[in-house]
This record gives structure tokens, C-alpha cells and sequence, in this order.
């Protein structure tokens, strides 16, 4: 049994790869979008899933599984905007939605992902 942990520190790995199934960590918009709207936020939190996965071999292509976590339901409409925009036709993943506590308030989504890794040569 091999497990390759990415990035990891004291209280998490950024990635855990096992069996080819690639768990990411809680993915929340970058410093730059912080204070940012919904949509301003989804598209770097997003953004920021993109990258993680190109670093493991990975792509949007291949997500199994995204839970996304909200502050607020009245951004729903907004997120699921550019979310729609941002998953390639035919490649949606089971995904669940939930509203929750976050941990800073500017935040306003958050999200975690599983996916297939089609690239056995990772970039860590």
C-alpha cells in the first residue's frame, strides 16, 4: 500500500494520493479575492483547485467528488454560475453543496475534492 502525501505540514497534506484517488484539502479563494463578491471568490477558489491538480497529475476532467461549503445560501446562484462555467461538458462530478461556518469572515466558499489521477508522475 503506498500513500503520497503533497505538500504536507503539522496539521494536513495539501493532497493524499492512494490507489490512484487523488483527496484534496479544503480549497478557499486566494488573498486577492478575499473580500471579493461570490462570483470573485469562486473563480479563484477554483482557480487555485485547478493548479493543485495539475501539480498531482490530475485534472478537472477527472473529478470523482466535490463538496462545496458556503456562508451564505443566497450565493448559491452566483457560485453555481461559475462553477457550471468552470466543469467541462460531460465531466460534473457527484457534488453536494452545504452552508457552514467558515473560518475567517471574509470568506464566503470553500471547497473539497476528490479525483482520478491519470498521471502516475507527480510534480512533488
Amino acid at each position: 500500500m503506498t500513500i503520497v502525501r503533497h505538500d504536507t505540514k503539522a496539521r494536513m497534506s495539501r493532497a493524499v494520493i492512494h490507489n490512484g484517488i487523488a483527496y484534496l484539502c479544503g480549497q478557499v479563494p486566494g488573498p486577492e479575492a478575499r473580500h471579493g463578491d461570490i462570483t470573485e471568490q469562486t473563480q479563484s477558489m477554483l482557480s487555485r483547485v485547478d493548479a493543485l491538480l495539475a501539480d498531482i497529475g490530475s485534472g478537472r476532467e477527472h473529478l470523482l467528488t466535490a463538496t462545496l461549503y458556503l456562508k451564505d445560501g443566497h450565493d448559491v446562484a452566483g457560485m453555481n454560475a461559475v462553477w457550471d462555467a468552470w466543469i467541462p461538458t460531460g465531466h460534473a462530478p457527484a457534488r453536494t453543496c452545504v452552508c457552514a461556518p467558515l473560518p475567517t469572515d471574509e470568506l464566503r466558499v470553500e471547497i473539497t475534492v476528490t479525483a482520478a489521477v491519470v498521471n502516475g508522475e507527480y510534480s512533488f
